[in-house]
This record gives structure tokens, sequence and C-alpha cells, in this order.
């Protein structure tokens, strides 16, 4: 039989690494849309394209984010069960 506490164990840090990634992945499909147009030479989208490519690098911070926040918290656990 499972603990129920490792089923729903979710981690400080671990939704902004899940946003991160898809907002990451957005980003990711963005930029392919908005450079396709370069490569077959047909016209290019509006301005509007290149600042949705932006999103890759915004998902990068937020799932950095997350990264440092678990890190924080395991450090913090670790330092509990030292003194305690």
């Amino acid at each position: 039989m499972r603990d129920k506490t490792q089923t729903n164990s979710a981690a400080p840090g671990d939704g902004l690494i899940r946003a991160g990634a898809v907002v990451f992945f957005i980003g990711a499909v963005a930029t392919l849309v908005t450079v396709a147009p370069f490569l077959l030479g047909t016209t290019p989208f509006p301005t509007y394209m290149f600042g949705l490519s932006m999103l890759m690098g915004v998902g990068f911070l937020v799932a950095g984010a997350g990264v440092l926040r678990s890190v924080a918290e395991g450090r913090r656990r670790a330092r509990a069960d030292a003194s305690g």
C-alpha cells in the first residue's frame, strides 16, 4: 500500500518550474513560427510575434526561480534536521 504523503507531495518551486517550462515551450514555438518566413522567403510576421519569442527567456527565468526556491527549501529543511 502506498503512503498517502508521497502521492501528493509537491516541493516548493515545482509549480514555478512547470509554469516556466510551459511558457518556454510557447516561446519556442513562437520563435519557430517567427523565423520560418525568413527561411522560406515569404513575408515576415508582424512585430508582436518577435515579442512572443521573448517568452522563451521569461519561461527560463520563471523555471530558474522555481529551482532556486526548491534549493532554498531543501537547505532550510537540512538546517532544521541538523539542529533538531
